[in-house]
């Protein structure tokens, strides 16, 4: 057999692949744009919301302080925490304890977002400009000196028509003055956009953030937003298409996130106020397709929070701990990394739910990705798709310290610049 016999025969012209390739070459560009995959870069798991008039140079810390004093009068042994979450005691509960108090002393915020919206309402003008200045330059201080938390931001008014030149002038406000604090934007700048209802107003969003960029002389999308989905028509439009892809392409690559606000969205769809929660069938629905329409395009996900805070006697710091901690981890079993904690209260059974995942899945994940780099048949068949899936959990865990290296190479053999070359995780500037 000759070595042309033994490649085998084929029949299409070379001319008609090359006409292929031609006719597909928009396509290829347009899926390379709208589809870059994810940023690389690491994810929180919450937001923390704090109303700009509240915040301070000791906000980050304090909330820190209060989770601990929280656990100390309400479950101040890992055996008294796992009973008050309504989980098994043991070993798990004794590591994801211990870690947890360490995050809190540590890091106890991961992304902070200061509030001009909702949580501060309408004052005037005056106040809201010191205030963006004062918080702007708060920031800047707590970003050279290493106190802060490794993102932070603000969300600022809507641009409906109403409230859109406040909104816009204390975006610019904070931004200019944290420019001048500190010579360079934060590397974990996150700026949100409540209230989005039409495209048009996600694509303003984007001309004001390359204004400033060309005004302040900034490398070019040096600035990205958020976009807060809780009205109905960020998710299905009038003519009966999914707005929330709509609003992704018309940021026109500048959107990093998509947070779902559980109670003005709630609301928006007539759900009564004792049904608003974030595992609501209707905010299943709007989360599922935030889901699909940000697949592949680099925004990340972000659930949204519940209003049952943890205060009063230890009977009802437990009842509230229940129920926030199942609801995290229903969110991350639903692929939904992040949330928004709105009390200190919430910080301990944000960090043991997230940690408990992680460690959970250790042992498992760990096995399935060394057998699928080694090639050793196993009772799950994993395909490159689910390899990346396997990496990117092990690095999630990683960056928020429920998993270390030493655990995660004995696991898998792999360190974390392997597990990121697995994961495929690449960069995206200013996000």
């Amino acid at each position: 057999m000759t070595q042309h016999q033994a490649r085998g025969r084929t029949t299409l012209p070379a001319a008609l692949l090359a006409e292929v390739d031609t006719s597909l070459a928009e396509a290829d560009a347009e899926l390379a744009r709208r589809y870059p995959g994810d940023p690389g870069s690491r994810q929180p798991v919450h937001t923390v919301y704090v109303p700009a008039d509240r915040f301070d140079a000791e906000t980050v810390r304090s909330w820190g302080s209060q989770a601990l004093e929280a656990m100390d009068a309400h479950a101040p042994t890992p055996g008294a925490f796992a009973a008050a979450l309504g989980v098994p005691g043991g070993g798990l509960a004794a590591e994801v304890h211990a870690r947890v108090r360490a995050k809190l002393a540590r890091e106890p915020v991961e992304d902070l977002r200061i509030d001009f919206e909702d949580g501060y309402g309408h004052r005037p003008d005056a106040e809201e400009d010191a205030d963006a200045v004062r918080t702007a330059r708060l920031v800047a201080a707590a970003a050279a000196d290493g106190t802060g938390p490794p993102y932070a931001g603000v969300r600022v008014k809507c641009l409906e028509a109403g409230v859109r030149t406040r909104g816009i002038r204390t975006l610019d406000l904070f931004l200019t003055a944290l420019l001048d604090a500190s010579g360079a934007l934060p590397a974990g700048l996150r700026l949100t956009l409540p209230k989005v209802t039409h495209p048009g107003q996600a694509a303003a969003m984007a001309r004001l953030c390359e204004g400033f960029e060309r005004a302040a002389g900034l490398p070019d999308r040096r600035i990205g937003f958020e976009i807060q989905i809780e009205t109905t028509q960020s998710i299905l439009g009038a003519d009966g298409r999914a707005t929330v892809a709509r609003l992704i392409d018309a940021a026109d690559g500048r959107c990093t996130g998509l947070h779902y606000g559980t109670f003005d969205y709630s609301a928006a769809c007539g759900v009564g106020p004792a049904q608003q929660r974030p595992d609501h069938p209707a905010a299943d629905y709007a989360k599922a397709v935030m889901q699909v329409a940000a697949a592949g395009t680099g925004v990340r996900l972000s659930d949204g929070s519940t209003n049952v805070l943890p205060v009063g006697t230890t009977e009802e710091v437990h009842a509230a701990w229940r129920l926030h901690h199942g609801l995290v981890r229903r969110s991350l079993e639903r692929a939904y990394y992040q949330g928004w904690d709105m009390h200190p209260g919430q910080l301990p059974t944000r960090y043991a739910a997230v940690y408990a995942f992680y460690r959970e899945g250790l042992g498992a994940a760990g096995r399935r990705l060394a057998a699928y780099l080694s090639g050793a048949a196993g009772g799950v068949l994993d395909e490159p798709a689910t390899a990346r899936a396997l990496s990117g959990h092990l690095l999630r865990g990683l960056d928020c310290g429920a998993l270390d290296g030493a655990e995660v190479a004995g696991a898998c053999g792999l360190d974390r610049a392997e597990l990121e070359s697995l994961a495929g995780r690449g960069t995206v500037p200013g996000v």
